[in-house]
């Protein structure tokens, strides 16, 4: 398979799987297995695609952040509880994060441990569904501070590959008593700052990579970059109608599919 193939393959998956509660980073993960590309060489591409992910919701959601912004130069209450919840929600991640990614890193090659985490947060992911009754908190800046602390350290379970970061969030969300929509877009907002800050911590330790030959050109960065951001683009508005219709459990059933079905591959 030739390079541009494989890069616009990833960033078909990074652009369908970053915001939706399956684990991009898992099905990356998965990805390099059944492509029998070399993760190492793609590593870096991986990373900075995320940005056109990243973009993707600046774009959707250009009203809302305007919105925030004069409320903010306005001394607005809304928008400053917007800002601050959205921030006190990164903490946690960012703290651990840095504390612990040597550790995290050491996971990121485990096809094993992304296929269990799969089943294990689809299963989750139905149990909420079923037993946990839909909250009354709507509008991201409604969430109270106490809930969002809590949502803050439930979106640290996603450093294990296969947990999900939107499926942590989303889920520790609707267990807080937060409504669907409320909760999905609370996923997407804090997709910005704590995946800027996991970008720059990578690219931070293999800047060596940024300045040397043989890795994954600009070019091919370039395609995988706007691949994501297209498919994010279509992928995020999807998302948030089927939401609102039908809930998250076709996403509980599809994570433990693809994930039995992984353990069986990796089996063979």
């Amino acid at each position: 398979m030739t390079d541009p193939i494989t890069a616009i393959i990833l960033g078909i998956v990074e652009g369908v799987t970053e915001f939706l509660p399956v684990s991009s980073t898992g099905h990356l993960i998965l990805a390099a297995k059944l492509l029998h590309y070399d993760p190492e060489y793609w590593a870096l591409f991986n990373i900075v695609i995320q940005l056109g992910a990243i973009l993707a919701i600046v774009v959707l959601y250009w009203r809302t952040f305007w919105a925030v912004l004069q409320g903010l130069m306005k001394g607005d209450a809304t928008s400053i509880r917007f800002v601050r919840n959205i921030l006190v929600a990164f903490i946690p991640a960012a703290v651990i994060g840095a504390a612990l990614h040597k550790k995290i890193e050491g996971l990121l090659g485990s096809a094993h441990v992304v296929a269990v985490a799969l089943i294990v947060g689809g299963v989750a992911i139905l149990a909420i569904e079923r037993f946990v009754r839909e909250g009354n908190i709507k509008g991201v800046a409604e969430v109270p501070l106490g809930k969002v602390v809590g949502i803050g350290f439930i979106q640290c379970l996603a450093m294990v590959p296969g947990v999900s970061r939107s499926g942590a969030t989303i889920l520790g969300a609707l267990s807080l008593g937060v409504e669907r929509r409320t909760a999905a877009e609370f996923s997407f907002f804090l997709a910005i700052p704590t995946m800027l800050g996991a970008t720059v911590l990578e690219l931070f330790t293999k800047r060596h990579e940024l300045t040397t030959a043989g890795g994954v050109g600009v070019g091919l960065i370039a395609i995988g970059f706007v691949v994501a951001f297209l498919v994010a683009l279509v992928v995020v508005r999807w998302f948030v109608g089927l939401v609102g219709r039908v809930g998250f459990s076709p996403f509980g059933w599809y994570r433990i599919i693809v994930g039995a079905a992984a353990l069986a591959l990796l089996a063979r």
